[in-house]
């Protein structure tokens, strides 16, 4: 059995093609990845209903779905979720038009290995950051505008932006910490502009190494390096009519700064390898989490690009301080993990835990608050989760504020918490160990038997020491 990665992520690979599932399934195997197979669209999503991937490897023609029916079947139950498709080589203009659909990515069989390996590897990095940069998620009616919650002053103001500016063809640079919603503010402003319904092609800057990001940006002819089999459009070019939104754009290098400024200011670029020149036409939108006027100063970003994507600026404000939305988040946070955890009889947070919620300065944002709801709902029972039931270490931040109403915390209440949590952790150890050995060491395999999802147990196991070991 092949040693896993660090991350041990899943991988769904779907082909109606028996060897090659095995073939894709040993190759992926070694390289690290834990592999779940299934021979048609129909099966591929069962399994999706049952267990979280990282990324989804599938065929393009198969019966009775075929790879396209599959893709816009994962696009719509669960976005973000990177498809890479298999397409024979006549097939290519279908695969092109599969990425313009959302596919992460196309590779042509016969796969040449390594081209397979480095595609999956960004779709899974890029994966890990869209969980990192998990923003405020689809708002309920009356909790906000364009998809996103939040009824505060501070995102009335980039409700406002956003109105004003959807419908023009003008660059947009979205600012904020990891978690604030940067995507769903960029998916805003092309889904209520002319161009919706026209491409929505995302690059994650920081998940592609800086040697590949110029064809990634750009494409590559045919020969233009080892590897290149036949010639590929770039992320440009799929996104001509619709929208190209650049993730993490602090992150490109100075050298690669420069062809893409041309690219924005011109319209045109070309390939990698190729002598002809390409038009295009884009509407641009940025995002980081850098403070890139800061680096302009510093010499590590170009002015004169930082000048061409600052012409919207949208700062997106932290949740600390837009702290009037967090009931209606954890409102919403509850009916999603109440359904998924199968946890029905609980009915919501009392006020003092709402409170207590409300007082924390939430460094992690919108993805903290999800993995809090998470866990507290883990271990509760119901039917009100009170500010005891909160983990420790978010009321250990409150700069010393009990969770308890009163000045001071009781002695005998503080005792009997330390005791309870220290029970509740040996109890959860024994739990996890248990389902462990009787896996083998699967994780995916001991989530479902603990009935929880393979992240939550994964947290959990770091919380408590426990390492993934080989199956």
């Amino acid at each position: 059995m092949p040693l896993k990665s660090a991350t041990s992520e899943s991988i769904l690979v779907v082909d109606d093609e028996a060897n090659l599932r095995k073939v894709l399934q040993r190759q992926l195997e070694r390289a690290g990845y834990v592999v779940e197979t299934a021979e048609d669209g129909g099966d591929a999503l069962h399994l999706l209903d049952e267990e979280e991937f990282a990324a989804v490897l599938t065929d393009l023609r198969m019966a009775p779905m075929d790879g396209l029916t599959l893709l816009r079947r994962i696009a719509q139950r669960w976005p973000g979720l990177p498809v890479i498709m298999l397409t024979a080589h006549g097939s290519i203009d279908t695969a092109v038009e599969a990425v313009k659909l959302g596919a992460f990515d196309f590779i042509e069989k016969p796969h040449d290995i390594d081209m397979l390996l480095r595609v999956v590897a960004k779709a899974v990095r890029t994966r890990q950051l869209a969980r990192a940069e998990s923003g405020p998620l689809p708002a309920r009616e009356g909790h906000g505008r364009f998809g996103i919650i939040g009824t505060s002053i501070a995102m009335q103001r980039v409700f406002e932006i956003v109105e004003k500016v959807a419908s023009t063809p003008s660059t947009a640079l979205i600012t904020g910490e990891s978690g604030t919603g940067k995507e769903l503010v960029a998916k805003a402003l092309h889904e209520h502009s002319p161009r919706a319904g026209r491409p929505f092609i995302k690059v994650n800057c920081a998940a592609i190494p800086d040697t590949l990001i110029e064809s990634e940006l750009f494409g590559y002819e045919r020969g233009a390096f080892t590897g290149a089999v036949s010639s590929k459009p770039g992320r440009f070019e799929l996104a001509h009519t619709g929208t190209l939104f650049l993730d993490e754009i602090g992150e490109v290098s100075t050298e690669m700064q420069v062809k893409l400024l041309r690219a924005i200011q011109e319209r045109e670029f070309e390939r990698v390898g190729g002598v002809s020149t390409r038009h295009v036409d884009v509407r641009l939108i940025a995002a980081t989490n850098r403070d890139l006027a800061k680096a302009v100063a510093e010499g590590r970003f170009r002015e004169d690009l930082f000048y061409r994507l600052n012409v919207v600026p949208i700062p997106l404000p932290p949740l600390r301080d837009r702290t009037a939305d967090i009931p209606a988040l954890v409102a919403h946070l509850l009916q999603k993990y109440t359904q998924r955890l199968a946890k029905p009889n609980i009915e919501g947070f009392d006020d003092e835990a709402l409170e207590l919620l409300s007082r924390y300065t939430w460094p992690g944002n919108i993805r903290e608050l999800e993995n809090v709801v998470e866990r507290t709902l883990l271990f509760s029972d119901g039917p009100r989760i009170r500010a005891a039931d909160l983990p420790a270490e978010l009321t250990g931040r409150l700069g010393g504020q009990s969770p308890w109403s009163g000045p001071i915390a009781p002695v005998g209440v503080t005792a009997l918490k330390d005791v309870v949590r220290r029970t509740t952790q040996a109890v959860e150890r024994e739990m996890i160990e248990r389902a462990l050995g009787e896996t083998g060491g699967n994780v995916t395999r001991a989530a479902r038997m603990l009935e929880i999802s393979r992240k939550s147990l994964q947290i959990k196991m770091k919380e408590l020491g426990l390492r993934e070991t080989e199956k």
